[in-house]
This record gives structure tokens, C-alpha cells and sequence, in this order.
């Protein structure tokens, strides 16, 4: 086994926001799509004339297609190219305060028939649920509103292409040190979609929208038979194929990550200040959205009910929910009722401003959309002491001795308590710096708590999915080792 002082250090710096030199995209791009827009408007306007017709007191419709290519390598060699094209036209039907729903990816117009007639059926046989219907008119965002988010481009790229990305990708990881000696493989991904809704209550919308991703997984291992293996992985995912990284840095970075890992080992149990790398802090973010969703809310299986203008968070946390970022991936111009959205701030001075609720949680806790059917839309975590220099690097120095998470395992969250237990591995810290690789470690503690310990947050953003937050530190944590 290697000693410290051979070990690679753990890189702090990822490659996510370099521009690509191998991902290049073609203009003008074609959409790829088989129907247009002006075919899901009278695809959904046939659905809502024969609910209608059948006597259903308010309807709504969407229809919607995806298509996309994936391809995937692994050690030099192609492993897999898939093809996707999806269709679908969903129908929900009231009746009084009935509710039915059905789908189809049948486009004939005796298939919409009776896709609604089920949907039809299914609501006259539904228990009446007083809460149950579309959203109020006065919350819907009226046509002629709908912001263009430039959220759409597609990325024509052919199996070659993309083959050659992903192997220049993984390739890189091979080119970084002998010690990476496998590898799960690397692939590349391009994803558009579009589809158009409507319903009985004036709303009309919809557009197209597009992700992309490139993806390695290295494995590195000491010499000898039955060394030590440690794996890890990284990725880019953006709406614009020309924002994604630089695959050979994307790959250089993965097998970065996993060199530091190796001469990993465990440690004695302690109590100590835990430092989340910021992809897991997104997920800690996360974990605090679902707390004050409104499923949770209403079926009362929340560790934070009744939350609303009380402190969760210290003073110096503030997280934004901003739905209209430019190729954000948690932008929407309307949510999935079609009710407006707006810029808003969910945590002021550490005190919960707002929910995220739909409709029709809205309506069984006896409170106003917040339109977030469907989700969050770009929420942001941020501290008021957090300084353009809290890099990494110094991240670790507050963090001082204790713990850095990079990688968390298994569903310990338990979110009508709030406890929390989940395996995790990463790095023992000693005086703001690495000392080694751990792993084998159950880090625990309870969410209400971890939110009011939150120390610092990191300089270092990083975007995952609809989240953006840094490294976080917590005060304390119990870590079980050996």
C-alpha cells in the first residue's frame, strides 16, 4: 500500500464549467422531431372537444414527444448505442370532483376517443375528493406570457460522434496514471423533447427543451493480485451541447477522484465537524425541499410541519428559487398546471418563507399555489459569510479536523423525523489538510439539527439538476468507524 505522502492529492478544482473542444455542434440544428407543434395543439384540442362531448365538467391534455441517442464505451471499445423515441398523449377528466386519468401513445383519433372515454370512466367511478380539479384561473399564466427560457438545442450528432467522445473521454481517465487500471466505461448522451397542453380552465402552452451529458466511471488499483480497487466517477449535463466540459478534462478529473481514494481505511468512531463536498449538499438541499413539499405537508409526515416563518437554517442562510434562469435546468416559463411562476425566496435569515406546493396541496392545506407542480426550479443555497475566496482549499481549513464526504451511500433518511444514517466514504482532514482516504464510515445525526449547524457554505458552486450550492460544513456529526 502506497504511504501518504505518495498517495495523489485530492483534486479540488473539476472541470464542469470548461468549454468543449470535442463536442462540437452544427449550425444551423434540425429538431429532430417527428410532429410539430401545430399537430399537438389539434391533438390535444380533439382530446378536450370529446371530454367535452362525453359530458366531463373540466378536462386537460398534453402531448409530448422525446427522442435522443446514447452511446456507451468501455476500455476502448463501443459497448452500446440506443435510440430513444417516445410519444404520449395523457387525459385527465373531471367529473364534479371526480378524477380520471389515462394515456395513450396512439395518435389515431379512435385511440383518442377512447383514451378519454377511459380516463372518462375512470372518474365516474373515483371517490369525490373535495380538493380535487384544475387550478384556479387567476393563478394560470395567461398565453402570450410564456418567457422563452432558451431552453432548446438539440445536438445532431451521430453514433460516430459520439462514440469518439466517450472513448477520447475514457481514454483520458487511462491516460492519467497506470494506477487506473479498469474502467465501468464512459458515454455520451443527447436528449430533446417538446409537447404542447392544454385545459378547460384557459391555459394553452408548451415548448421544446433539450439535455446533454458526457460520463466517465474509472477504476484505479494498486499493484499486486488482490490490491485495493476504489472507483469514482464524473460527469457534464447542459441543455447546450457547447457548454458541456471538455471530455478529456471530464475524464482526467474522474480518474483524479479515484487515484485519491486509494489507501482508503477506516477510523474510530467519533463525534466531529463533517464537511459535504457540494454535489452532496445539493442532496442535503435536497432532503429540506421534500420536508416542505406539499404531499409531506398535508399527509403530515414532515420533520417540518408547520415550518412556515420559523427558523430552520442559522441567520446567515438564504435559499433562492429563481424559475426563469437562461438554459437553466430547473427553468420553466409555467409549471406542469400551467400556473405562473416567479422569482421568490423560499429562506430569508434562516426562516422559511414559502412551500412548494401544487394545486392541489394548496388546496388541502388551505394556502395559494406556489406553482411548483412538478418540482423546484433552480433553488439556490447561500450563506451571507460565505467570501469570493472560500474555495475548497479553504473550505478544508475551517473544517479544521473532522470529516470530508464525497461520496454517500444507501436511504437512511428517515423525513418524518428527520434521522439521519447513510454509509459514506471520502477524506480524514487534520488541520485543513487531507490526511488520508476513509472509507467503511455510517455518518449520523438528524436534519433538523444539520440545517441549524450549518457552519459555512462553500464559494465552490456546483449546479446538480435544479440545485445550486456549495460545500457545506456542519458543526457536528456522529461518525461510526471501527
Amino acid at each position: 500500500m502506497k504511504t501518504p505522502a505518495s498517495r495523489p492529492s485530492r483534486p479540488t478544482r473539476s472541470p464542469r464549467s470548461a468549454s468543449s473542444s470535442g463536442a462540437a455542434v452544427a449550425s444551423p440544428p434540425e429538431t429532430g422531431f417527428s410532429y410539430s407543434r401545430a399537430f399537438f395543439e389539434d391533438l390535444v384540442d380533439q382530446a378536450l372537444a370529446h371530454a367535452k362531448k362525453l359530458g366531463a365538467t373540466a378536462a386537460a391534455a398534453e402531448a409530448s414527444e422525446g427522442c435522443g441517442l446514447s452511446v456507451s464505451v468501455r476500455k476502448g471499445a463501443l459497448e452500446n448505442v440506443e435510440r430513444n423515441r417516445d410519444k404520449s398523449l395523457g387525459v385527465t377528466v373531471y367529473v364534479g370532483q371526480r378524477r380520471g386519468n389515462a394515456s395513450t401513445s396512439d395518435f389515431s383519433a379512435a385511440a383518442i376517443a377512447q383514451t378519454v372515454r377511459a380516463a372518462y370512466d375512470i372518474a365516474r367511478f373515483t371517490a369525490e375528493d373535495p380538493h380535487a380539479g384544475l387550478p384556479d384561473a387567476q393563478d394560470i399564466a395567461p398565453p402570450g406570457t410564456h418567457r422563452d427560457l432558451d431552453l432548446f438545442h438539440p445536438w445532431p450528432i451521430d453514433s460516430a460522434e459520439a462514440a469518439r467522445i466517450a472513448l477520447a473521454c475514457e481514454a483520458a481517465a487511462f491516460e492519467t496514471s497506470p494506477l487506473i487500471r479498469n474502467s465501468e466505461g464512459a458515454s455520451v448522451s443527447a436528449q430533446q423533447s417538446h409537447f404542447f397542453s392544454a385545459h378547460t380552465n384557459g391555459f394553452r402552452g408548451g415548448y421544446p427543451s433539450s439535455r446533454h451529458s458526457i460520463a466517465v466511471a474509472p477504476i484505479a488499483a494498486l499493484p499486486g493480485k488482490h490490491a485495493e480497487m476504489q472507483r469514482d466517477a464524473w460527469y457534464s449535463s447542459m441543455r447546450d451541447p457547447r457548454e458541456l466540459a471538455d471530455p478529456r478534462a471530464v475524464g482526467r478529473y474522474a480518474a483524479e477522484r479515484a487515484l485519491s481514494r486509494l489507501g482508503s481505511r477506516k477510523i474510530a468512531t467519533t463525534e466531529c465537524p463533517v464537511l459535504f463536498e457540494a454535489p452532496l449538499a445539493a442532496g442535503l438541499l435536497g432532503s429540506f425541499v421534500q420536508a416542505v413539499s406539499g404531499a409531506a405537508l398535508y399527509r403530515r409526515s414532515s420533520f417540518l410541519l408547520d415550518s412556515l416563518g420559523k427558523q430552520v437554517f442559522p441567520r446567515h442562510i438564504l435559499i433562492d428559487e429563481d424559475p426563469f434562469v437562461l438554459r437553466g435546468k430547473g427553468s420553466v416559463p409555467f409549471d406542469d398546471e400551467g400556473v405562473r411562476v416567479a422569482p421568490r425566496q423560499v429562506v430569508e435569515d434562516g426562516r422559511v418563507q414559502g412551500y412548494f406546493l401544487s394545486s392541489y396541496s394548496a388546496r388541502k392545506l388551505g394556502m395559494k399555489t406556489t406553482g411548483n407542480a412538478g418540482g423546484s426550479h433552480n433553488l439556490t443555497l447561500r450563506s451571507r459569510l460565505t467570501q469570493p475566496g472560500d474555495d475548497l482549499v479553504t473550505m478544508l481549513q475551517k473544517l479544521g479536523t473532522g470529516l470530508f464526504v464525497i461520496e454517500l451511500m444507501g436511504q437512511g433518511v428517515n423525513y418524518v423525523t428527520g434521522d439521519y444514517s447513510r454509509g459514506a466514504s471520502g477524506f480524514w482532514v487534520e488541520n485543513g489538510q487531507i490526511a488520508y482516504p476513509v472509507q467503511e464510515i455510517t455518518i449520523a445525526g438528524n436534519l433538523k439539527e444539520m440545517f441549524k449547524d450549518i457552519v459555512a457554505v462553500g464559494a465552490d458552486a456546483y449546479n446538480l439538476g435544479a440545485k445550486t450550492v456549495g460545500s457545506l460544513l456542519i458543526r457536528r456529526m456522529k461518525v461510526a468507524g471501527s
